[in-house]
């Protein structure tokens, strides 16, 4: 048994694959047409991942009032996505440089390095590295 994909609800499916793709360095593993919403407007079906994992993000725009006020706010303003990388200096660089929005300064736990940054839709993510040596 594994967890296959987790929603995330957005805006724009394109700027949402942008961010996923470009800022994040994830790889876009599928994007094709789908039924259409209740409201007749077309849907896509949105699949992002971190190279080489298996659970995928599926990007799904919002559809209506109710999905609209979710975005951004999925899990009640905690932090609920958690990007664990091996390099942390480097992908915290990285990210800064494409424009990836912290809201706090990195720093140590005794799980490892972490700092939180917010998704193109204002979700709230940690990004974990290793525990620093000193």
């Amino acid at each position: 048994m594994l967890v296959d994909k987790i929603a995330i609800v957005v805006d724009d499916y394109d700027q949402a694959i942008r961010f996923f793709t470009e800022a994040l360095g994830f790889d876009l593993a599928e994007d094709s047409p789908a039924l259409t919403t209740e409201g007749g407007r077309p849907k896509r079906w949105v699949v992002v991942r971190p190279p080489g994992a298996e659970t995928g993000i599926l990007l799904a725009r919002a559809d209506g009032e109710r999905q609209a006020a979710a975005v951004g706010n999925q899990v009640a303003g905690r932090v609920g996505f958690f990007l664990q990388v091996e390099d942390f200096d480097a992908a915290y660089r990285r990210m800064t440089a494409a424009g990836v929005k912290f809201v706090t300064e990195p720093r140590d736990e005794p799980y490892g390095r972490v700092t939180v940054f917010l998704d193109i839709s204002g979700n709230r993510w940690d990004l974990i590295g290793p525990v620093a040596s000193h």
